[in-house]
């Protein structure tokens, strides 16, 4: 075979890489984050009758929470199937997961109809969630970077951050015409239509998911290290300084939930713009975000990871001042300029960049394990941000606890990716 047939099956591989990990995380997401959506805006009165006012709210955008304690779980679990048995396998099993738990949500009985058992169901089924999403960027990232040219492995990467954004963004987006039925039909079906429509999302996933072939680093490593232990003793005993880092730098994630999550609670109890127009500036940001972050692995991959990522978590978390600042005073087009600029823009700039700088903290033998265990754990922030916002909020009526929070994160972030090498010089075999 001449090099330039080698190139082109190489060029070929990467792109079914990308786009597999672009609509797996897409699929993913989707379904995460319409649980979010229905949790804040519907989930109270259906699961959690009894609990009036801003309690039953809290709980129902607590079980947001939950899938989070679950993730660090299924990324221990995920990282040792792609660690050791292939990223490939791991990644078609987390679709399957995902897919089959956000459907059998959007046929799950109310309180009304089963009592007590209702919201349990609905806890467990958030949870195979967070197991599920636990597997699903890692993984994708790890596929990508092990594809991918030394000099793109951030553009290529960046595409499942894409896809993240483009299933977050769908997810509230289809919600818009669902929370304009007269109460009585979004209480009682028209909740359930996005969490059935992830049925046909699945099955297209998983057929492109099929077509991605393993990566030789991958192959390579299995066959030297073939009996090298358990990825996660590895990764506790030789890489925790990596994972340390990966989980400060990802928590800036807080600013995506806060942003995706309490702005719609916030609205819907203290006013300043319609849930639906709230529902709308979220899609826009995150659309924003989605098609940003491709550029933004170019921009990575030609100034370093740090620069980018650092820019992007200081920036998105000081736009939050402006978008609530703006939602009190009801004034929607700085509403909508804010979250372009603060999710569209500098948010893509920190998450564009992650995807690659976190797999690029590990070796092959434990990259799986360790960006998921990394950027699980800082995720698990992310997940409670709402609702500790939301707790606070209630009694002070005041957004600024929730923005604050986003500014903590963000210089933790900055302090952990200064104290990290800059990867994007490094050969992929020097990776770790």
């Amino acid at each position: 075979m001449s090099i330039t047939e080698v190139k082109v099956q190489n060029n070929a591989k990467v792109r079914r890489a990308a786009i597999s990990g672009f609509f797996g995380s897409a699929l993913e997401y989707y379904d995460f984050i319409i649980y979010g959506a229905a949790a804040a805006l519907v989930f109270n009165k259906v699961f959690f009758p009894n609990l009036a006012g801003e309690l039953g709210i809290l709980t129902a955008i607590a079980t947001f929470g939950v899938a989070y304690v679950a993730r660090p779980f299924g990324a221990v679990f995920w990282g040792h199937i792609g660690d050791r048995f292939g990223r490939r396998i791991a990644l078609i099993l987390t679709i399957g997961t995902m897919g089959g738990a956000t459907f059998a949500l959007g046929l799950l009985p109310s309180y009304h109809s089963i009592g007590v058992a209702a919201p349990i169901l609905l806890i467990i089924l958030r949870l195979l969630q967070g197991i599920s999403a636990g597997g699903e960027v890692p993984g994708s990232s790890s596929l990508t970077v092990e594809h991918a040219p030394d000099n793109k492995r951030a553009f290529y990467t960046a595409f499942s951050m894409s896809g993240m954004q483009l299933g977050m963004s769908l997810g509230t987006l289809v919600f818009i015409p669902i929370a304009t039925l007269p109460e009585d039909q979004l209480l009682s079906w028209g909740w359930r239509l996005p969490f059935l429509f992830s049925g046909v999302l699945t099955v297209v996933a998983f057929f492109l998911r099929r077509n991605v072939e393993e990566t030789e680093t991958f192959k390579q490593t299995r066959a030297r290290d073939a009996a090298s232990g358990i990825p996660i003793v590895t990764l506790v005993r030789d890489h925790w300084p990596a994972t340390l880092r990966v989980t400060m730098c990802s928590a800036i994630n807080v600013v995506g939930t806060i942003f995706n999550v309490f702005t719609l609670s916030y609205v819907s109890q203290y006013g300043g713009i319609s849930g639906v127009a709230m529902l709308t500036v979220v899609s826009v940001g995150n659309i924003g975000a989605a098609i940003m972050a491709p550029a933004v692995g170019l921009l990575a991959d030609r100034f370093g990871r740090r620069p980018i990522y650092i820019v992007g978590a200081l920036g998105s978390s000081a736009t939050l001042f402006v978008l609530f600042a703006a939602i009190d005073d009801g004034n929607l087009p700085l509403v909508v300029g804010s979250g372009i600029v603060g999710i569209g823009v500098f948010y893509s700039m920190a998450i564009g960049s992650g995807g690659a700088y976190y797999a690029e903290q590990f070796p092959s033998k434990v990259r799986y394990t360790g960006m998921a265990v990394g950027l699980m754990l800082g995720l698990l922030a992310s997940g409670f941000a709402p609702t500790i916002a939301q707790a606070i909020s209630s009694g002070s009526h005041s957004w600024q606890p929730a923005v604050w929070i986003c500014v903590a994160v963000a210089l933790l972030g900055t302090v952990a990716a200064l104290a990290g090498p800059e990867t994007s010089r490094s050969t992929t075999a020097e990776l770790g």
